[in-house]
């Protein structure tokens, strides 16, 4: 099996975070971590997660980021949700997690577990 590198976007102290993080080092794969607290994530690299999954998908309607911003009640296109989430990462469903062009926002086990398996060959 080629060597796999996982890239993690979260914070730190963050449970779901800490759970992808303990995912991976339990299978022995190789992790990238970004804390968004000390480097905030690049606008290209989210602009890939929501290319691919959305931009709703991309915010945690159950954070206190969110609440506090009143989100609920405001009606954002995605360019919207895009600069708010890019001014405040508090906002963002975490963890963000990329392997090559395979993404997965929040908690995704099954997900990564297929990710690791081997593909097989006929031989």
């Amino acid at each position: 099996m080629p060597t796999t590198t996982i890239q993690v976007f979260g914070l730190e102290r963050d449970p779901p975070t800490r759970a992808a993080m303990r995912f991976f080092k339990e299978r022995r794969v190789a992790i990238s971590f970004v804390d968004l607290r000390k480097r905030p994530i690049a606008p290209g690299e989210l602009r890939r997660f929501v290319e691919r999954l959305g931009a709703a998908a991309i915010l945690d309607p159950a954070s206190r980021g969110y609440r506090d911003a009143g989100l609920g009640y405001l009606s954002l296109d995605e360019a919207g949700i895009v600069a708010r989430v890019l001014a405040d990462p508090s906002l963002l469903r975490l963890p963000l997690v990329r392997r090559g062009n395979d993404l997965t926002i929040g908690r995704a086990e099954a997900t990564w577990t297929a990710w690791l398996r081997p593909v097989p060959t006929d031989a």
